[in-house]
């Protein structure tokens, strides 16, 4: 006999993702900014929840760090070459802990065409219906990464020492995923 697969597929809601990250600049300061649109979908594997698949893309092109000329410089060829390369794209390869607390989510991140393994720290925020019949689970993901692994080395020496922009990038990510409740059938 042949079972139903138990897998639910929740879709990130895009209104309610924030997809953060900060870096240093010129030895002193941190610039944040952040991407305003990311899209994907999570395969909630019903039977083990570690074993679910997150499937992510970022779009370059909407970075934003409230400066228009370097935002643009950031799409530039300098960095992530948005024009070559528009998307960045995540998938997960595991989840390791507690996925109703804290947990771990560990898969490929590539940025420019050059792929690499990244772990970020992850929590879920909550879980409950909204007003329109949908599911909704909010998780809060924090990590870094060197830009340098995925070609992003633009940089100007400074005459003190140091460099212009630092080389780790902490990401923090806020995320909303929900999937449509479905309606019982009477019928057999």
């Amino acid at each position: 006999m042949t079972t139903k697969a138990s897998t639910t597929v929740w879709t990130v809601d895009p209104a309610h993702a924030e997809l953060g990250f900060s870096v240093r600049h010129l030895m002193i300061s941190n610039v944040r900014g952040r991407f305003g649109k990311v899209e994907g979908t999570v395969a909630v594997d019903n039977a083990d929840l570690n074993q679910s698949k997150i499937d992510v893309t970022i779009d370059v092109n909407s970075i934003d760090t409230r400066q228009e000329m370097r935002d643009n410089h950031l799409r530039s060829a300098d960095f992530f070459d948005a024009g070559n390369f528009p998307t960045m794209h995540f998938v997960s390869k595991r989840i390791v802990g507690d996925v109703t607390k804290d947990f771990q989510v560990v898969g490929d991140l590539t940025i420019r065409g050059t792929t690499r393994e990244i772990e970020l720290n992850a929590h879920l925020e909550g879980r409950g219906k909204d007003p329109w019949g949908n599911e909704r689970a909010g998780f809060h993901l924090g990590g870094s990464l060197n830009r340098h692994d995925y070609g992003l080395d633009w940089n100007v020496a400074l005459e003190a020492g140091g460099v212009t922009v630092g080389a780790e990038v902490k990401i923090a990510i806020d995320v909303e995923i929900f999937h449509k409740l479905e309606t019982l059938s009477a019928a057999a």
